[in-house]
């Protein structure tokens, strides 16, 4: 996020080749529809969710404009997803002692939620940033980890509505720093999943710097917050799952510790290559990306300049906020998607196979119409259940000042959505799905996730300053899908980086369990394809986080579906 602004960005339009593989995926016939798309509806009144999120007029701090993480869970396990808002008091009540709270809201079933923080003792964890989902013990119940503006929070699931602070007593109090992402993911194979954390600036409340006082604190031309160019970055850390509910730092040892203290903001785990090993990403704002390669002995290498994933087309350090993963393209293998500052654009790294990608963001047609933006959140959503995932994207500046300027930025902006084209490139349909995206807004963490189980898959968005905003689409029943729970056995029990090939007939697609991601946040963790017209899968092959294999044929659709490894379909526990 940095704070001169980019001028004159020169964009090199290249238009980069499909190959044969996936050319064969894609079906030229099979255009989209766009009076198909749904219309997207902001319910946020009708679900009794007054939660909001605190702020402060002037943002005149860095620290005051980078939290508003949101996950969902499944906390009491009963198939309906929860959500967990997260908050953050601004420089002001900090130094007088006051806490922001936030809030997990239960899901009644019945289109509307209910507050249960207080029961469940999570809403006072720290300066709140994001949050992760994860079964760290292998209970089976999943756990909260809460990043901070001053360490991490680790709350574990007691299976009865409630939850314990166990941050000490996992080994995980000495992390003392601005944590941002969090990602939970077994990256050696034991069982177990381990925890990586970004960290972002290293600040202090007894010394942050003043509003407006240097060249890195102005954009064009006005006085705005400092940070994060001209301040200086901290480390990340990667804790290893020792089995027994504890963690080790494992960081330098793994080669993952960021001895040039990046400005880190979100992170995931997946398997880029499809070596049968964990890799890890992590957008660094305003610098460099990091790639981590697995090589299967508990080491990372940095492979994100060889990839063509480190830098823009142009070779631009942009400011990388938030990521989506998403096989866009049929081709078995998740791409990149990273939203950025205002004056740069969206990027999409298409995933060419072994390690090796491709920045299509102008060829898809991304790129264009998120430059004047601050990106955030972002995902892939199939927001018609075609089988074809769509891009989905909020924004929102970082200075309230810029309403100040006679033209050109704001504080507030919309959303963004792009139908997929099925042919490699994307379609901006924000104007078409309703007025509820274009409502401008201060936003920052995106959670997707079907909240009704009605087979539409919903959008939570939480904003900086104020409520969060709902989004339900008006789904057309034209269109079939199906969904899966997963639960490990010989894997970790939350099936964390399980990968889900969904065949039917002439439609092939790939989707993963994933921890983290979006901006800070967190998704359902259930796996939801669209089917188009087609009413039946005909087959579906789990490779499960320790290698193996399962096959289960003949689903019917519109169905959601508890598997359990080596068990294959089985009631919900």
């Amino acid at each position: 996020m940095p704070t001169l602004a980019r001028f004159a960005m020169f964009a090199v339009l290249i238009v980069l080749p499909i190959n044969a593989q996936t050319k064969a995926q894609l079906s030229p016939s099979s255009a989209p529809d766009v009076a198909s798309l749904p219309q997207f509806v902001d319910i946020t009144a009708s679900t009794g969710i007054k939660f909001e999120h605190l702020s402060s007029p002037e943002q005149k701090y860095i620290v005051e404009s980078m939290g508003g993480g949101v996950a969902l869970i499944d906390y009491d396990r009963d198939g309906w997803p929860d959500i967990y808002f997260t908050n953050a008091q601004n420089v002001e009540m900090a130094r007088t002692g006051q806490k922001a709270r936030s809030a997990l809201y239960h899901n009644n079933r019945d289109g509307t939620f209910t507050d249960v923080t207080d029961k469940a003792g999570v809403g006072y964890p720290c300066w709140a940033m994001g949050v992760a989902v994860g079964d760290y013990n292998n209970d089976g119940w999943p756990d909260l980890l809460v990043t901070c503006f001053g360490g991490v929070v680790l709350y574990r699931n007691n299976g009865d509505g409630t939850f314990t602070d166990v941050t000490k007593q996992a080994g995980l109090s000495n992390d003392s720093l601005w944590a941002t992402g969090a990602a939970f993911g077994d990256y050696d194979g034991d069982g177990w999943v381990d925890l990586f954390v970004a960290h972002y600036v290293d600040l202090q409340l007894s010394d942050l710097p003043r509003f407006g006082s240097a060249k890195t604190c102005k954009y064009r031309g006005i006085d705005v917050q400092c940070g994060p160019k001209g301040l200086k970055g901290s480390p990340d850390n990667l804790y290893h799952n020792n089995g027994d509910g504890t963690f080790t730092d494992v960081s330098k040892k793994a080669g993952v510790s960021d001895p040039q203290n990046y400005f880190g903001l979100t992170a995931v785990w997946s398997d880029f290559n499809a070596d049968g090993h964990l890799d890890l990403f992590v957008a660094n704002d305003g610098q460099k990306n990091y790639l981590y390669q697995n090589d299967g002995s508990g080491h990372f290498t940095d492979v994100a300049l060889a990839a063509g994933v480190a830098v823009s087309q142009d070779g631009a350090e942009q400011a990388n906020m938030g990521v989506a993963l998403g096989d866009f393209l049929h081709t078995g293998r998740s791409s990149i998607a990273i939203s950025h500052f205002s004056d740069e654009y969206a990027t999409l790294f298409r995933n060419d196979g072994n390690m090796s990608f491709s920045d299509v963001s102008y060829a898809s047609g991304i790129a264009p119409a998120t430059t004047p933006y601050v990106g955030w959140g972002d995902e892939f959503i199939d927001s018609d259940n075609s089988g074809w995932i769509d891009f989905f994207l909020v924004n929102g500046h970082v200075y309230p000042q810029v309403d100040s300027l006679p033209a050109g930025a704001r504080y507030r902006e919309p959303k963004l959505l792009y139908q997929n084209q099925r042919d490699g490139t994307f379609k901006n349909v924000s104007k078409l799905v309703g007025p509820a995206i274009q409502i401008p807004q201060v936003s920052r963490g995106v959670a997707m996730g079907d909240l009704f189980n009605d087979g539409c898959v919903d959008i939570v968005v939480e904003n900086l300053t104020g409520s969060p905003m709902i989004l339900r689409p008006q789904c057309s029943t034209a269109n079939h899908w199906i969904s899966f729970e997963l639960e490990g056995t010989k894997s970790n029990r939350l099936a964390l980086s399980a990968r889900v090939k969904a065949i039917a007939g002439d439609l092939v697609q790939t989707n993963e369990v994933l921890s983290g991601g979006s901006y800070l946040s967190q998704n359902d963790l259930r796996v939801h394809f669209g089917l188009g017209k087609r009413d039946s899968v005909d087959k579906v092959e789990i490779l499960w986080p320790n290698g193996e294999t399962e096959t289960l044929s003949h689903l019917a659709a519109n169905h959601f579906y508890y598997i359990k490894q080596g068990k294959g379909i089985v009631p919900r526990p």
